[in-house]
């Protein structure tokens, strides 16, 4: 674990047109691991390996269950300096008092949840060109891309591969995350496209060992996102 502590420190914010000084280029969406691991449990692994955003996205849990794992992963997360991004609940949000929520295109409007969510973090999901830059326009934070490859984890309809994800970057400025079959062996493409973060869940959260498997993920990004500052 200690290989990758020096890494974690250097990482950098996200790089965009608008910054928001919470969000950093790798987001862990986080729900069971692997074995049946609790999101508390995974968290407590992958926190020494780097990992400083991540997304509870829970799909099966009655909302009192994801408001309880939702308030334990914020005592965590705030001890850790760690970003507590809610997904689809701003109630629950706002409960936990977590650095945001993370709503989909059904989800409750970006109007109405910015009156409830004041300056706290709106992340939109995002599958076209007209739905970032309505985000962007609209007053979101960031907005979730995708899925750029095939994916198994969610139903998001076909890959937008990183040619209309370098589209996304002309034209929104606020920090874009790709999301959807985000590997190891694809993260230099993502990048070098313009994605100023990644979203990643099975990639981590589906090993067996996720705090090495979050470990790598954060070394290689350190790494490519050097290289690309170094060549500007």
């Amino acid at each position: 674990m200690s290989n990758y502590r020096s890494v974690s420190a250097k990482l950098r914010i996200v790089d965009s047109n608008k910054k928001h000084p919470l969000l950093w280029p790798l987001c862990l969406i986080m729900d069971r691991g692997a074995g049946g691991k609790s999101a508390f449990d995974a968290l407590s692994e992958v926190i020494p390996n780097g990992v400083r955003w991540m997304q509870l996205r829970e799909k099966n849990g009655t909302r009192r269950e994801i408001f309880k794992t939702a308030r334990l992963l914020k005592t965590m997360a705030a001890a850790n300096g760690v970003t507590l991004i809610i997904n689809d609940h701003a109630d629950i949000a706002l409960a936990v008092d977590a650095d945001g929520v993370h709503l989909g295109q059904d989800d409750l409007p970006l109007a109405e949840a910015r009156k409830i969510m004041g300056a706290k973090i709106i992340g939109i999901s995002t599958h076209s060109l007209a739905q970032a830059v309505a985000a962007a326009e609209g007053g979101a934070d960031y907005v979730g891309f995708g899925p750029i490859f095939q994916t198994k984890t969610k139903d998001a309809g076909p890959p937008r591969g990183v040619e209309e994800l370098k589209i996304i970057k002309r034209h929104v400025g606020i920090p874009v995350v790709a999301i959807g079959g985000i590997t190891q062996d694809n993260l230099a493409e993502v990048f070098e496209a313009g994605a100023d973060a990644v979203a990643v869940s099975s990639g981590i959260m589906k090993r067996r060992d996720i705090a090495e498997a979050a470990g790598r993920y954060v070394a290689l990004i350190e790494a490519i996102t050097e290289r690309l500052r170094l060549r500007t």
